[in-house]
């Protein structure tokens, strides 16, 4: 509830609250339950709260107010599930958003979001085909780091990042496969991994 709101203004939006599940009360009901003498003053509460959009007048002969319906809260275990990255060859992210849920344990306090992995070949860190990766956003990432790249702005993969002078290395996790050599241009970091999750059925 908006906390610019006056303690009368509290109460009469809690006593909407509590009878909620009545026939909303008329101007002089909701007095009487208040106990509230003067209509003058109950109805700048009532626009108040009007205004904070917590409810919402009637017309009719039985002039009252009832309660706006709220939005649902969000979810604060969810980010969003992007879609597709490859462990094997790249291919395309895809943009198709969801909800998924991720405990607290396993996120950073920066921007993430899951992607769930195709291929095999990070299979020797233990990320497997079918696995979800959680994602920290950033741009840049150091030696080492299992990264999410971007190929020519086209393609993502996922890959254990090096970088030198004059090139960009992608280093798989399998010996089946082997390292994607690239130009500095040909490569953009979309994030960091920072934890997996799996189901086992």
């Amino acid at each position: 509830m908006d906390t610019r709101l006056t303690r009368r203004q509290h109460e009469i939006y809690e006593y909407l609250q509590a009878h909620a599940n009545e026939p909303p009360p008329t101007l002089d009901e909701l007095a009487r339950g208040l106990g509230m003498t003067s209509r003058g003053s109950l109805h700048r509460h009532i626009q108040a709260l009007v205004e904070a959009g917590l409810v919402e007048p009637m017309g009719g002969k039985k002039r009252g107010v009832r309660l706006v319906e709220q939005p649902a809260a969000a979810n604060d275990d969810e980010l969003p599930l992007l879609g597709r990255i490859a462990a094997g060859r790249p291919i395309e992210a895809l943009a198709s958003p969801e909800g998924f849920e991720v405990p607290p344990q396993l996120r950073r306090d920066r921007t993430c979001y899951v992607l769930e992995v195709k291929g095999d070949s990070m299979m020797e860190d233990g990320i497997f085909d079918g696995d979800w990766v959680v994602v920290e956003e950033r741009d840049t990432a150091d030696n080492g780091e299992l990264v999410v790249a971007l190929i020519d702005g086209e393609e993502a993969t996922l890959k254990r990042l090096e970088k030198k002078s004059d090139r960009v290395v992608l280093h798989p996790a399998n010996a089946d496969y082997a390292p994607q050599v690239y130009g500095p241009d040909q490569v953009t970091i979309q994030g960091v991994v920072v934890s997996q999750m799996r189901r086992y059925f």
